[in-house]
């Protein structure tokens, strides 16, 4: 019913900067929010940011304050994160994800988000 479709990761060295694009086709009138999530081998998968589409409120996790920023194009159903300041530890496959839910509140866990994308890796070498 939503379809996401994430683009823009690569190999980057320490410091540098990618920007990742979401976009969103289907039944997008339904999304509350839009979530960034990130997994690298061995890991789970863990929240890096969100944003809703109505009211562009954002979050991001802890590690990523300061050097991410999420954003939207609501005319293109589109999301970005744009990543600044990469570290090693950044390094994972980034998916992002779609929340029907409206609660107010931005969730975190995957398990609250209803549709995914593929993923798209980031790689930071050191």
């Amino acid at each position: 019913q939503v379809q996401l479709v994430e683009s823009g990761g690569g190999l980057v060295q320490t410091g540098g900067s990618l920007r990742l694009s979401c976009t969103a086709s289907g039944r997008t009138f339904s999304v509350y929010a839009m979530g960034w999530f990130r997994q690298a081998p061995g890991n789970e998968r863990e929240f890096v940011a969100a944003i809703t589409w109505s009211g562009g409120n954002t979050g991001y996790t802890d590690s990523v304050k300061g050097r991410f920023t999420v954003s939207r194009d609501n005319a293109k159903n589109t999301v970005y994160l744009q990543m600044n300041s990469l570290k090693p530890e950044d390094t994972a496959v980034y998916y992002c994800a779609a929340d029907r839910t409206l609660m107010g509140t931005l969730h975190t866990l995957p398990y609250e988000y209803d549709y995914w994308g593929q993923g798209t890796q980031v790689t930071v070498s050191s």
